[in-house]
């Protein structure tokens, strides 16, 4: 089998990126601390609650819709003859991982590393959208207080960074899985349809687990702007995607769709998300400059989720005597988490200032290393399968 390698410098590089964006935002943060601010208040207002940060908005658009346009729905509906690889990644993806994610983030943050972050630290947070409620007010496990004129919702630190975190649960990867699928020599096909099919998939159920979870941690669930973050950040790109899509090979055939305009879309999506981690970290500067080990303390519960949830579907996939080229995929897509849905939510729903934002983009830190390594595993366990 031929080599396969990363071809573009956004994605062979992007924990380098990561990190550079960490630096310029705090250092943005400091000489400039009022532009994120200023950016964030640039919003489409509801009942005059702020819902929908505009240039926020649009740096995520098109994070989502150079990996929409991909996709290939008459692919999707020929999915069946597929079963059993697809059957595993929907129930690896939607009936165990979300629940996995709460459970370890739960035990580590809110018990075993709470003393680290911080028992009394507290996180100020948007009021759920459409909510009304006079200063003082208990909401879930948050405060209503006034900061600058507005009403915020003041939560527990650690509790902030859990949202974050079910966020990341809920929402499996359908962007850089294909990377991650090419790279271990997987069914690339397959790939593709599953993450169309995981992207249909969240319409659905992105809003119900996400509420669910959330309620179940005592944090404020704000259903309207939770099922407006899945029309804004996943279904107006999955739109936009396959009627651009309809169009192109349409008029200008599947050749010139592939050859040229996917080549042009190819940093898109990664400098979009770049932009947003500045400014999401100009922010966030003070918070991890007072604890550097904050970053760390996140990362534990998601490497742990990442390895467990790769472990189950590779096992699985082997106990289903599946072939090696599906059953990388499978096990990919499940460990892989959809960073870019979760920070659009995490942004959209508790603000870019919050910990739950800060830990969105932890996911997004840990996932070339880590990805990369189980792609490594992957390589040298192809011998526990059959080959198709």
């Amino acid at each position: 089998m031929n080599e396969r390698k990363m071809t573009s410098i956004f994605e062979r590089y992007l924990t380098a990126w990561v990190g550079l964006c960490i630096v310029g935002g705090i250092l943005l943060g400091k000489v400039a601390p009022n532009l994120a601010k200023t950016l964030d208040a640039m919003s489409i207002n509801v009942n005059g609650a702020p819902v929908v940060s505009i240039p926020i908005a649009i740096c995520l658009f098109f994070m989502m819709y150079p990996i929409m346009v991909k996709i290939d729905f008459n692919r999707v509906i020929a999915a069946g003859k597929s079963g059993k690889p697809v059957l595993l990644t929907l129930v690896v993806n939607w009936a165990i991982k979300p629940f996995t994610m709460y459970a370890i983030a739960l035990l580590f943050l809110g018990y075993l590393l709470k003393s680290f972050i911080g028992i009394d630290a507290v996180d100020l947070v948007k009021m759920p959208f459409g909510l009304d409620l006079p200063v003082g007010a208990e909401h879930g496990a948050g405060v209503v207080v006034l900061v600058d004129g507005v009403k915020m919702l003041q939560v527990p630190l650690w509790r902030s960074y859990l949202a974050g975190c079910i966020l990341l649960g809920i929402a499996p990867c359908t962007a850089m899985v294909l990377v991650w699928g090419y790279l271990s020599k997987g069914n690339d096909g397959l790939t593709l349809v599953m993450v169309a099919i995981n992207s249909l998939t969240m319409l659905v159920l992105y809003g119900v687990l996400g509420g669910f979870l959330l309620g179940v941690g005592r944090l404020p669930v704000p259903w309207q702007a939770l099922l407006l973050s899945i029309g804004i950040y996943v279904a107006l790109p999955l739109v936009a995607g396959y009627c651009s899509r309809w169009w192109i090979m349409t008029f200008k055939g599947e050749a010139w769709f592939r050859e040229k305009f996917l080549h042009v879309l190819t940093p898109v999506t990664i400098t979009a998300l770049l932009i947003t981690l500045i400014l999401l970290f100009s922010f966030k500067g003070d918070v991890i400059l007072a604890n550097p080990l904050t970053i760390l303390w996140i990362a534990i519960p998601l490497f742990l989720q990442t390895m467990l949830i790769f472990w189950l579907a590779y096992f699985a996939a082997r106990a289903l005597k599946l072939s090696y080229e599906d059953a990388a995929p499978a096990a990919m897509i499940g460990a892989s988490n959809h960073f870019e849905v979760a920070i659009a939510t995490a942004v959209m729903l508790f603000g870019l200032s919050s910990g739950a934002a800060l830990a969105t983009v932890v996911g997004v830190l840990i996932e070339v290393p880590v990805m990369l390594w189980l792609v490594k595993i992957c390589l040298k366990t192809r011998h526990w399968f059959k080959t198709s």
